[in-house]
């Protein structure tokens, strides 16, 4: 079936969503440094370039329609639907909204802003207290908030993009680069505490026991 409008075009749409998703992260993590904002930003870039292909132009589908069209001859491409490339791709019957792909993309995004929320809590108060994060999620893993941020980017599993999917493990490298130089500055400032924080907290992924050693308190600025 062929819609005589599209269902993109949708400015508003797009900078409604983008501005809730970009003032929403901004008011966890508060960026000071240059750092920081380079971080932040990033995000930012990949919050827009995902929305304005899925409400304002579809880059993605206007650079693979001939190939989408000569595969899937029925494939209505100015639908919404079409944006949903993994339900085309992998054949998945229904509307997309309700498969299981989409599912598990609000969990993992339901799931980010949660750890978001929480991680950054414990890390406020710690700075605070002048003191170490070791607490809540932190008593898990060293970096909540960067794991945070890369569970948030389960977007993709509803709306891959070109672009997004160019920006995902530049994303995910630059958090990694910020969780290594974050904790130098932990070590600096920390030094043996940090090391046994280190020692007996994985970075990122929670060990599988699920096993939470207690945690000194420590004097000083905080850290991850």
């Amino acid at each position: 079936m062929i819609h005589e409008t599209s269902a993109y075009g949708l400015w508003m749409l797009v900078i409604l969503n983008s501005a809730i998703f970009i003032i929403f992260a901004f008011s966890f993590t508060k960026p000071h440094s240059p750092r920081d904002w380079r971080s932040f930003g990033a995000f930012s870039a990949f919050i827009l370039a995902l929305f304005t292909e899925m409400y304002g132009f579809p880059l993605t589908i206007y650079l693979l329609s001939g190939w989408l069209q000569s595969r899937y001859p029925g494939l209505d491409l100015l639908s919404h639907d079409a944006g949903h490339l993994w339900s085309t791709l992998f054949g998945m019957k229904g509307d997309p909204h309700f498969n299981v792909l989409h599912v598990l993309s609000n969990l993992f995004i339901f799931s980010g802003f949660i750890l978001l929320s929480v991680a950054w809590k414990t890390l406020h108060a710690a700075q605070k207290e002048y003191r170490l994060a070791n607490t809540g999620a932190y008593a898990y893993i060293r970096h909540p908030q960067y794991v945070a941020f890369i569970i948030l980017l389960g977007f993709l599993l509803q709306w891959p993009t070109i672009l997004t999917l160019v920006m995902f493990p530049l994303l995910v490298g630059m958090y990694v680069r910020l969780a290594h130089s974050e904790e130098r500055e932990a070590l600096r400032t920390f030094g043996a505490d940090y090391e046994r924080y280190v020692a007996a907290t994985p970075g990122w992924f929670p060990h599988r026991s699920g096993h939470r050693p207690n945690r000194p308190r420590v004097e000083g600025a905080s850290g991850e």
